[in-house]
């Protein structure tokens, strides 16, 4: 690992010039790959080739010579046999006011899993919402939209996930005449499901992604629509990141030392700076040891600095000469983690094969892994009503809250502190699968 830096002055960016990630979520055949399709066509995200090969495509599903767009991210062959997104596919694209990284995430609640995984490192998250497929009472009275399940289970997981913006794009508006009251009816009970989670900085906005209403052009069929298009959203939600803010963690990933030649012992610490910053003398703490230390250097390829702060990779020299290796933090010494032997976590469950609570398992934390076992399943979460329910076990897909206990303490933030410190995986033994991922809460 080298010890690079991004930022070296410790200077941030624009909040609303930066880097955004962004996930697509909803049920199977809403529209997400489409819709990502025509977000990167229409932006001018898509090269001559590609568009060639998606028009010469044996699998293309789309009428006349009309491009299908949702080949550019299902690049898997059982992904165009079946016209459905199987795996999390990634694209890069850049509008001349903001740069993007975006998840396109399965519908499929078989493929849930894919989802979190595309989701854990979200700013936001665009949850497709097909028209064609809510339920609509006739009388329009309460509760006369009913929501599909996947939908309320990505909206449960993107608050789990603490992601900051919630985008309900209500798609395939073409397919109801551009109905302005069925677009607010669905609005009015997402919101109100939304306020049942929590759910706060939600901004929904009417489209076709096949047709490109409103994506990056407005629309004409929706002159009714006063908001921005959805490109025009996206580029300016502000990335807020707390973590610049929150207490110094910097877990080691490495322990570097010079080749034994030299004169002058150097021992660095190597690794990124999730939280917080750290200057030249700061007292930290080494945890879970408890030791006491001094930051005597941070050095970069670029040389030395007075400063880091979170989000860049530095290595870090200490003025003491201690025990630190691979899976320690250290941590500011005003404001240490919390040394946890008993862990109390929301999971969603990501194994074919049920949870066995005799069973021992890898827990991968930061950078340190150690063994851990589940002591108890305490509360299921019913992702209809977001009532818990007494459990006993986890099957895929579930989401709960459990108990487990680990062989060596970790020292942990509760996630909604400090999503770095307080994120787990759980890794089977045996085959080396992740089974769960986990997010630390601490009871007060």
């Amino acid at each position: 690992m080298n010890p690079m830096i991004e930022n070296p002055a410790g200077e941030q960016p624009d909040a609303a010039s930066s880097l955004l990630r962004f996930i697509t979520a909803g049920s199977v055949d809403d529209g997400k790959s489409t819709l990502i399709g025509r977000l990167l066509f229409d932006s001018k995200g898509i090269f001559a080739d590609q568009l060639d090969a998606m028009s010469r495509s044996k699998h293309k599903r789309t009428i006349g010579d009309a491009v299908d767009l949702s080949l550019l991210t299902d690049g898997l062959e059982a992904e165009r046999e079946q016209g459905i997104t199987i795996d999390v596919a990634y694209r890069y694209f850049a509008t001349p006011k903001r740069k993007f990284i975006i998840a396109d995430t399965p519908g499929h609640e078989q493929y849930t899993r894919n989802m979190v995984t595309g989701a854990s490192t979200a700013d936001a998250v665009i949850i497709l919402v097909d028209v064609s497929k809510v339920k609509l009472s006739e009388d329009g009275g309460d509760g006369d939209v009913e929501l599909l399940i996947q939908t309320k289970r990505h909206s449960t997981i993107a608050h789990l996930l603490k992601i900051q913006h919630i985008v309900v794009a209500v798609n395939k508006m073409d397919l109801v005449g551009y109905d302005q009251v069925v677009y607010e009816r669905i609005v009015k009970a997402y919101r109100e499901f939304a306020a049942t989670l929590g759910l706060k900085d939600i901004t929904p906005i009417p489209l076709s992604a096949l047709s490109g209403d409103n994506v990056v052009e407005p629309s004409a069929n929706m002159a009714w629509y006063q908001g921005p298009t959805l490109i025009e959203l996206l580029e300016s939600l502000s990335v807020y990141d707390q973590s610049h803010h929150a207490p110094f963690r910097f877990p080691v990933q490495l322990v570097a030392r010079h080749n034994g030649h030299q004169a002058n012992d150097f021992r660095g610490y190597m690794g990124r700076i999730e939280a917080g910053k750290v200057s030249v003398g700061d007292h930290l703490v080494v945890q879970p040891s408890g030791q006491r230390a001094t930051v005597k250097d941070i050095v970069t390829l670029e040389g030395s600095h007075a400063s880091a702060v979170a989000g860049q990779s530095v290595t870090l020299l200490l003025d003491e000469h201690l025990d630190i290796s691979r899976g320690d933090l250290l941590a500011g010494a005003d404001k240490p983690a919390t040394l946890l032997k008993n862990v109390v976590a929301d999971v969603c469950w990501m194994a074919d094969e049920p949870l066995d609570l005799r069973r021992k398992y890898w827990i991968k934390h930061g950078t340190r892994q150690t063994g851990a076992k589940v002591t108890k399943v305490d509360t299921l979460l019913d992702i209809n009503t977001q009532l818990r329910h007494p459990a006993e076990g986890l099957k895929l897909n579930d989401i709960a809250r459990i108990a487990l206990t680990v062989q060596q303490p970790l020292a942990a933030d509760a996630y909604d502190d400090i999503r770095a410190t307080g994120a787990f995986i759980l890794i089977d033994e045996v085959t080396h699968q992740t089974v769960a991922a986990g997010m630390i809460r601490l009871e007060t």
